[in-house]
Order: C-alpha cells, then structure tokens, then sequence
C-alpha cells in the first residue's frame, strides 16, 4: 500500500472509530469521510462500502487492543487466559457505539476475527495442558464468554460492576469439574 493510501486509510479508521462512539449507528460515510478530512470517493476507493468501514475498524480495536494481550506470557496459564478474556471484554464494552455498529453490520464473524481466535486458541491450548481448564473446552466457548458478558454492558453501570461479575461467573464455569459439559452444536463448528 502506498504511503497516502495507508495514511487515509488510518484516518479513515480513526474517523469512523470516534464516529461510530459519537453518533452510533446512524453515522453516516460522509460523516466518517468529513472527520477523517478525505472525500467520500477516497473512502468508498479504499473500503467499498460500510460495512467494510466497519469492519475495518472492529479490526483495528481487536489488532490493537486484544491481541497484545495474547502475547503477554506468565508463568500461571489460568492468569494469562483469564487476562486475555477480561482484556477482550474491557476494551470492547468501552466501544458501546462500534459494538452496536458491529452488530447492525453483522461484520463481527470468523473471518474478522480469526486473529483474536488463534490467540485464544493458543491460550485455551496453553490452559487444557496446564490442567487449569476444563478439556473439553473449545475456543468458540471463550468467543461465547466474551460475547455473553458484552450482553451485561448498559450505560448505567460506568464502573462495569456487572461486566465485571458475570465474567468472573462465567469463568468459573471454565475450572476443571468432574463433570463433562454437554458437546456443542455441529452448527458452530
């Protein structure tokens, strides 16, 4: 990519990023276009249209924010999946206004996210060897943790003490018990 071209194209991502916090969903590419100061031809050029605007941006938060937490390793296993897990739910509650973009847009899917999924793989990994976790844990199971405890955000709470507590709930269900949990759809796989 040319130099111009990845610069517009971070403008445009920080654009539509403060965009989508500002004026949620109903922001409009010209909007976006205007913030970023490009022509709303520059930035159809580059992303096409919304949607790849979007998730442009969803993967930028996740590139940025989530995954360097992957790559941070300590000694104890169930910290460092734990970590990543609250790392993930942190920094995506604070973006309410690209969550419900993201959402409306249907762009949060496998292929956006497959970054984010090989880090939790290898951290789910990491766990089931360690004997922290349960084995039969798969890592749409961590993207299913990380999805239901979004679902707590609300405005009301700024400190996120429900964020907080329906994590910690829905990763105790994660330790290692002597029963097995029902085997998943085939749908998901």
């Amino acid at each position: 990519m040319r130099a111009d071209a990845a610069r517009n194209h971070q403008r445009i991502v920080d654009a539509a990023l403060a965009a989508f916090e500002d004026a949620g969903p109903a922001v409009t590419l010209e909007e976006i276009a205007d913030r970023a100061a490009v022509s709303v031809a520059t930035l159809y050029r580059r992303f096409g249209n919304r949607d790849q605007v979007v998730r442009a941006a969803f993967d930028h938060v996740l590139s940025t924010e989530v995954e360097p937490v992957a790559d941070a390793r300590t000694d104890d296993a169930w910290h460092d999946l734990t970590g990543l897990l609250s790392a993930a739910v942190d920094s995506l509650s604070r973006r309410q206004g690209l969550l419900a973009v993201t959402r409306e847009a249907r762009v949060a899917d496998v292929e956006s996210v497959q970054r984010c999924v090989n880090s939790l793989r290898r951290m789910l990994d990491r766990a089931i060897e360690a004997g922290v976790v349960r084995p039969e844990l798969e890592v749409r199971d961590l993207a299913a943790v990380i999805s239901m405890t979004l679902s707590t955000v609300h405005p009301d709470d700024p400190e996120g003490l429900d964020r907080r507590r329906y994590l910690a709930l829905l990763v105790d269900g994660l330790r290692p018990s002597p029963d097995t949990l029902p085997p998943p759809s085939a749908r998901g796989r």
